[in-house]
């Protein structure tokens, strides 16, 4: 009895510091996004004197030709060819590379692993996309968004596919069927959940993504939504009021989609990592 009170006081305690490290900034940020110009930079940490959220969050949208808005179009785009891109490959890798054996396969999978461990060359992926002409364009960002997650993506595959048993791809071989028709009508329906976990995930660290637009697509035209941010800070002064409702604004999809995807997260994780 003892035992189970003092782990159920360490779960509350736990769960207590968990919500006030994560809710805390987030109560701060809700704060900040309706103050004035100058009760913002006083950074206290109390709700506004005179609300003005409708006024703030007005003029974010407004800022440099409704640059937000341009934005929220470019990250849409960008996320939906990434995340496309990234399942389509990293699913085919998978199953490959748990189907066969041999050096290829082998040394397929090392890669994988260097690729989770070593960082990416700026310099040098600026100089191959400037060589393939595709430096400073959308298309150029999405291929590296992709090759950033492929590593990640395709481990998560291959421990899924190994949970799949080899007989329904003998017994597709025995109907006739091609390696391409057993993929897409026996083996890709079998990885909804890490599917799921995959578009939830990845989409999340696309729509965020702050660096790689910032070094692989300069420009106002191509802005993204974590660019927007630079909008209101300046060498010299900090529009912080505005900066803090640009990052609710900016919070809410990736919000919504784990508030909505939460359980396909869970199970695709969790079904890859404990059965493969």
């Amino acid at each position: 009895m003892k035992r189970s009170l003092r782990r159920r006081a360490i779960d509350a305690l736990v769960i207590a510091l968990a919500a006030a490290i994560f809710i805390g900034p987030l109560l701060f940020a809700v704060f900040a996004a309706g103050k004035t110009v100058s009760e913002a930079a006083a950074m206290a940490y109390m709700a506004p004197a005179h609300p003005q959220y409708w006024q703030n969050f007005a003029k974010v949208v407004t800022a440099s030709n409704f640059m937000l808005l341009r934005a929220f179009k470019n990250s849409i785009i960008l996320t939906v060819l990434s995340i496309a891109i990234l399942v389509v490959v990293s699913s085919l890798a998978g199953f490959v590379l748990d189907r066969r054996r041999g050096r290829v396969v082998g040394t397929a999978n090392f890669l994988a692993l260097i690729g989770l461990m070593l960082p990416p060359s700026v310099i040098t992926t600026i100089w191959v996309m400037k060589s393939l002409e595709i430096y400073k364009t959308l298309f150029g960002l999405v291929l590296v968004e992709v090759a950033l997650a492929i590593p990640y993506t395709v481990i998560l595959y291959r421990a899924f596919a190994a949970t799949i048993p080899r007989e329904l791809d003998e017994a597709g071989i025995m109907e006739g069927a091609t390696p391409i028709a057993i993929f897409t009508r026996i083996v890709f329906p079998l990885f909804k959940p890490v599917t799921a976990t995959t578009i939830v995930l990845s989409s999340v660290n696309v729509f965020n993504d702050f660096v790689n637009p910032l070094y692989f697509l300069p420009g106002a035209r191509n802005v993204t939504i974590p660019l927007t941010l630079y909008n209101f800070m300046t060498q010299y002064s900090t529009q912080w009021n505005l900066l803090f409702a640009d990052v609710l604004l900016i919070t809410i999809p990736p919000l919504l989609c784990f508030i909505f995807f939460n359980r396909q997260i869970v199970a695709g994780m969790t079904a890859g990592a404990v059965k493969g």
